[in-house]
């Protein structure tokens, strides 16, 4: 799938499930928006640093941090992005099963 990444649509960022599951697995969307609960560049840096965090703490078992990294550090990607991003993977949440857990990676 792949999620807008500026206001006119011309620019887009490809989405798979694996980036999602990653930002699952470590909750990396908890607390993602500022007080008033936007979404802005500074929230997006917070994101970035937290990934760069947990691919330092985990060494070589970081392959699914590595490829979400690559989506955060897109040239492309901006605030509007990540809030693309946030609202595909609130949707993609909404679409698993609630009586069994969502698969995790390997």
């Amino acid at each position: 799938m792949k999620i807008n990444a500026n206001a006119t649509g011309t620019r887009t960022i490809e989405i798979d499930e694996e980036h999602l599951l990653t930002i699952q697995r470590y909750s990396l969307f908890e607390r993602i928006a500022n007080s008033m609960g936007i979404v802005d560049e500074e929230s997006l840096e917070k994101l970035r640093c937290t990934v760069r965090s947990l691919i330092a703490s985990q060494g070589e078992d970081s392959k699914a941090l590595l490829r979400l990294a690559l989506v955060l550090y897109d040239d492309n990607m901006k605030s509007l992005g990540l809030s693309n991003l946030i609202e595909c993977y609130n949707s993609w949440l909404a679409e698993q099963p609630k009586d069994e857990p969502v698969k995790e990676e390997e």
